[in-house]
């Protein structure tokens, strides 16, 4: 039997107080399948008992990507009745997972589709300036939902609207990110870790069950129309998404080597 390799990184620094999660499938652009989801289910479960970390940075591991979505070679079985569809992304955040220290999110590459769910789950987003946004689900025949839902409470409605149905046919840099709300400093190429990681550190400092309950607090905020959008989506999914087939065709089809524009 071989080594088991892992798919998420965890690195904590007692003496800061931080602990640095990496997502770690750079051949595959991070992009997240099944092990992915139960490690990193696990790292936020552990982190929520360990006292020592008191907040946490979440990354990429290469240059090309922070997380490119749910990996397409998974297969996801699906109970029959529309009413239960099973989306392993639900549980991949930290508030899904019941962790309610700090979460800075640090972007290097592309952030697309399901990476929204871990953005969203962040408490703020720094990125260097290769970083670019888009989601890829109405190219491919699927509705964007809980992307959306979560996407919709970091920017304006309109910037939303444009980049969940703009498709693979444009993408956000990292500039028009921070205009828009969505990340709250850009840095240099290859930055965005130290930046987060700093700012992470000025957090930790702080008495852990004041920032604990802030971050609660922040969460709760929009809670009502957070909920209410995910208790729509998984009708919206069954209606609105391409038989899988048909989906797979339209992402063999897909443009390679650029074929988009940058805003």
């Amino acid at each position: 039997m071989g080594a088991v390799v892992k798919t998420v990184g965890l690195d904590a620094d007692e003496d800061s107080g931080v602990a640095v999660v990496t997502l770690d499938r750079p051949g595959r652009l991070n992009a997240v399948d099944l092990e992915m989801v139960r490690e990193l289910g696990e790292v936020w479960g552990a982190l929520r008992f360990d006292d020592r970390v008191r907040a946490v940075v979440l990354t990429g591991a290469g240059e090309r990507a922070f997380c490119t979505g749910i990996d397409r070679d998974v297969v996801v079985p699906q109970p029959s009745s529309p009413y239960m569809p099973d989306d392993p992304l639900l549980g991949i955040g930290p508030k899904a997972c019941g962790l309610w220290k700090p979460v800075v999110a640090a972007v290097r590459g592309m952030a697309c589709g399901g990476a929204f769910y871990l953005l969203g789950e962040s408490d703020f987003v720094v990125a260097d300036s290769t970083a670019t946004f888009f989601d890829p689900h109405t190219t491919y025949g699927m509705v964007t939902a809980y992307e959306s839902v979560l996407m919709a409470q970091r920017m304006p409605y309109g910037e939303v609207a444009r980049m969940v149905l703009m498709g693979t046919a444009e993408r956000m840099t990292a500039e028009r990110a921070h205009q828009v709300g969505l990340v709250s400093e850009v840095t240099e190429a290859g930055g965005a870790l130290a930046a987060a990681v700093g700012c992470a550190e000025v957090i930790a400092g702080y008495p852990a069950e004041g920032v604990q309950g802030t971050v609660r607090a922040l969460w709760a905020a929009k809670g009502a129309a957070r909920e209410r959008g995910f208790a729509e989506a998984p009708a919206l999914i069954a209606l609105g998404n391409l038989p899988a087939e048909r989906q797979a065709e339209l992402f063999a089809g897909r443009r390679r080597g650029g074929g988009f524009r940058t805003r």
